[in-house]
């Protein structure tokens, strides 16, 4: 009988903190450097992203550090958890990577470990991965998310041609979560403060009440994944947008920590295919 061939392991990266900035109260930038980034491969994209890797508590992995040995040698829940965050900057000669951080006091396993960070810490990840940057084809950009996307927008804005025009919305909990974006683009940038309200709630209402204008627009929509999937029948249903002129998805969801959000994705998004799909063929719903 014929084997399957082995699925490859990606091989973990090691970062060495170099420094840390306050950007906001709540966002906290991490700057990795060291002799493991050497060949890393990000810069195509404009939502590149990585997996780090945070060891269970008591649990010692094998040296030199392999996730294909701990997979094969260790049961998975002694596996490092994994937390996926946007490349927000990437200097492939200085060698140094950029991540930004949502930070909530002692909830979550990265933000209290960026909050902790000190030069000369160590972290390893997977990736990068990544799919989407700004299409230079497209007459106008719009950019839409709460604070996980925000990264990924800042590095998007700095990709947008001069003078190609862009809308922007973000929503933070309030004025002191706003960050200088800088772009060439004609972007108008609109920041929502949530103020206690649902997450999302002021970007539905945002991009409903816009006026698009002229020409063909490539949409980016990330975030939390209930406005998410509003904004996705919006745009696809309401506004009659293309699937290739469109990146969305859900970057977490209220409720659920990655690891549960990551184990039912796939069914979240395969039954709102099915909704769009039926609603764009006039078939009822339900």
């Amino acid at each position: 009988m014929a084997t399957e061939p082995a699925r490859r392991v990606p091989r973990a990266t090691t970062g060495v903190v170099l420094r840390t900035e306050q950007l906001t109260p709540h966002m906290i930038r991490v700057v990795l450097g060291g002799e493991g980034l050497a060949g890393f491969g990000a810069g195509e994209y404009t939502d590149h992203y990585v997996k780090l890797l945070f060891p269970v508590p008591g649990v010692t992995y094998p040296e030199p550090f392999d996730m294909g040995v701990i997979r094969a040698e260790l049961p998975r829940e002694e596996w490092p958890k994994t937390r996926t965050y946007t490349v927000r900057a990437w200097d492939p000669e200085a060698g140094e990577l950029t991540l930004d951080f949502v930070c909530h006091g002692e909830e979550g396993l990265a933000g209290p470990w960026a909050t902790r960070a000190r030069p000369g810490d160590v972290i390893r990840f997977l990736g990068p991965g990544g799919a989407y940057a700004p299409s230079p084809d497209a007459d106008w950009h719009l950019l839409v998310g709460d604070e996980s996307a925000l990264p990924a927008i800042g590095a998007a804005l700095e990709r947008i041609p001069a003078g190609v025009p862009a809308r922007v919305f973000v929503e933070v909990e309030g004025p002191e979560e706003e960050q200088k974006l800088p772009t060439a683009g004609d972007a108008e940038i609109v920041w929502l403060h949530r103020g206690g309200a649902p997450v999302g709630e002021a970007l539905v209402r945002a991009v409903r009440e816009l006026t698009f204008p002229e020409g063909t627009v490539h949409a980016f929509v990330h975030g939390e994944a209930s406005f998410v999937k509003e904004l996705r029948r919006h745009l696809r249903v309401e506004r009659d947008l293309p699937l290739e002129r469109l990146s969305i998805s859900g970057y977490w969801r209220r409720g659920r920590d990655e690891d549960g959000w990551q184990s039912s994705k796939r069914e979240w998004n395969r039954r709102i295919e099915e909704e769009e799909a039926q609603e764009l063929s006039g078939s009822p719903v339900g």
